[in-house]
């Protein structure tokens, strides 16, 4: 696989695990009890939107790009080893 593809691949899992984690946040119960889940704003809480969001946004995008980067290493390893031996 060349390099573009991989590169391109790890990018997109990326942004796909950020905005998959924030949607997964926004929807929880936790999240719904801070941001207006209760009685006439009782309980707004936007301390939690602007410290809690970012991170959650962050481990989303960072977390599948290591992963990624980690399959990328074994791959180019393995390719190596095969060559290796071949010569």
């Amino acid at each position: 696989m060349n390099r573009d593809a991989m590169t391109c691949g790890g990018c997109v899992l990326s942004a796909a695990g950020g905005a998959g984690a924030t949607l997964v946040w926004v929807t929880s119960k936790r999240a719904r009890r801070y941001l207006g889940g209760g009685f006439e704003d009782e309980g707004t809480d936007f301390g939690r939107l602007f410290t809690e969001l970012p991170l959650v946004a962050l481990a989303g995008a960072v977390l599948p790009a290591v992963v990624w980067a980690l399959f990328a290493y074994a791959l180019s390893r393995r390719g190596r080893r095969r060559s290796d031996l071949h010569e």
